[in-house]
């Protein structure tokens, strides 16, 4: 790895990981266009420092920037806080507004006799990594602590102020000065972040590590920690390809695409890792990913359907108990539209949970099962008691309502409806369905 590269891949970790923690809190406020919104309102800035000091200044251009940046941010809250204005049509005002100066003022610089290419405007629009040198990788650094510093000693103000912003200003916080001192920081690291990832991409860096550690934790502290390493790894990861992992990875040559290098644009391929690694969250984060919750989802439809299966065979038994006979799976199928597949697996289901016993004649409930059954019949016919004589449903209705609600029935909601309607406590209650004559089983 040379030298150059070894400043890159520090200023681009540097970057992310301080980028990642101070969007996490735009992600929670829902102000996760607000890094687009500071990238592209830094434009103007760009362009209005080339033209008041008649060339290119690296600072000088930087402090432009971050001076329409933080306009941007300062329109946008005064906006929010004294008009009707909606938050994200403000947004999109001075972003669209800000944005267009700055192409305006690109065209006049353009236009000049000598150029753009002298203000470097496109390195600033588009990013150009490989151009980052040791100066800039200090001031990164410089901005990096000052930055994380400020949200290790306000993060309970911080805390508090992103998911209850209305309890912090009743109770006497300075909500303005909390939001002009977070966006002012978001301001500021998007600024340093200009010259390496650019105006279009720099938004990415805010949004992608927040939104990927959202998947994995529901605790802020180690959504900031999951925010700071993800960012870090995007820059990692887009650096190193950048200078040419990706050929040593895969044996892809860049210049078999028609590329006059073989080092491919580092700030597309930060965000791109950014993206993979949002990919893999969305899809693979334990609780909150997609694969787990059609896990859950599966786990669910089959742990209900198992519970109808023994409330069928409980009430296929149920003059006969407390002996339990076998049934035959095609008196289940008769009440229940499933098909042979669905059952036989049910029945599985509920034999490894010790509620059935598979026999010749069919499955039996054990007395675990019987238990069980009860249990459930009991939720299931106290619901459609509730909805018979409380909200006046009529009995040929209930059933399939009360087919899906009985499962998420609480012991203290069952003892309210028991209450509420006169039943024993802990009695089955004769089912609607019962033809008149039958009498209640006691």
């Amino acid at each position: 790895m040379t030298y150059l590269t070894l400043i890159v891949l520090l200023g681009t970790t540097l970057l992310g990981a301080t980028a990642g923690v101070l969007g996490s809190f735009a992600v929670l406020r829902r102000r996760a266009l607000m890094g687009d919104l500071l990238s592209h309102a830094a434009l103007p800035g760009l362009c209005l420092a080339f033209l008041v000091m008649g060339g290119r200044h690296f600072l000088g251009m930087l402090l432009g920037a971050l001076a329409t940046g933080l306009a941007g941010v300062g329109l946008i809250i005064l906006v929010c806080r004294w008009t009707r204005t909606k938050e994200d049509a403000a947004l999109g005002i001075v972003l669209s507004t800000f944005f267009g100066a700055g192409i305006v003022l690109s065209s006049i610089i353009q236009n000049q006799p000598d150029g753009g290419s002298k203000a470097g405007l496109e390195s600033y629009i588009f990013g150009q990594a490989a151009g980052m040198i040791q100066r800039d990788v200090w001031l990164i650094g410089i901005v990096a602590a000052a930055a994380l510093l400020l949200v290790a000693l306000l993060y309970k103000e911080f805390k508090l102020f992103s998911f209850d912003p209305g309890f912090a200003e009743v109770q006497g916080w300075p909500t303005l000065l909390l939001d002009i001192v977070m966006m002012g920081s978001l301001a500021v690291v998007t600024v340093i972040g200009l010259p390496a990832v650019g105006v279009v991409l720099m938004a990415a860096m805010f949004i992608i590590p927040g939104a990927s550690a959202r998947f994995w934790t529901n605790r802020l502290g180690l959504m900031l920690v999951l925010s700071g390493v993800f960012g870090a790894l995007t820059g990692i990861l887009g650096t190193l390809l950048s200078a040419g992992a990706l050929q040593q990875w895969t044996g892809i040559d860049p210049l078999a695409f028609g590329q006059t290098d073989k080092n491919l644009p580092a700030g597309p391929l930060i965000v791109l890792s950014g993206t993979a690694i949002f990919l893999v969250s969305m899809f693979f984060a334990p609780s909150r990913g997609i694969l787990a919750r059609l896990i859950g989802d599966l786990r669910f439809r089959l742990a209900t359907a198992g519970e109808n299966l023994l409330r069928t065979i409980y009430e296929l038994n149920e003059s006969k108990l407390p002996r339990s006979e076998a049934v035959a799976l095609d008196d289940v199928l008769l009440r229940r539209a499933w098909s042979r597949r669905w059952a036989r697996l049910l029945v599985a289901w509920a034999a490894r949970k010790g509620f059935l016993s598979s026999e010749p004649q069919g499955p039996r409930l054990t007395e675990a099962g019987i238990t069980r059954a009860a249990q459930l019949v009991r939720a299931h016919r106290l619901w459609e008691m509730f909805l018979i004589r409380g909200i006046h449903v009529a009995p040929d209705h209930v059933d399939r309502d009360a087919d899906s609600i009985e499962h998420r029935l609480t012991p203290e909601l069952l003892e309210h409806l028991e209450a509420d309607l006169t039943s024993p406590a802990g009695e089955i209650p004769r089912s609607p369905h019962a033809e008149p004559e039958e009498e209640p089983r006691v």
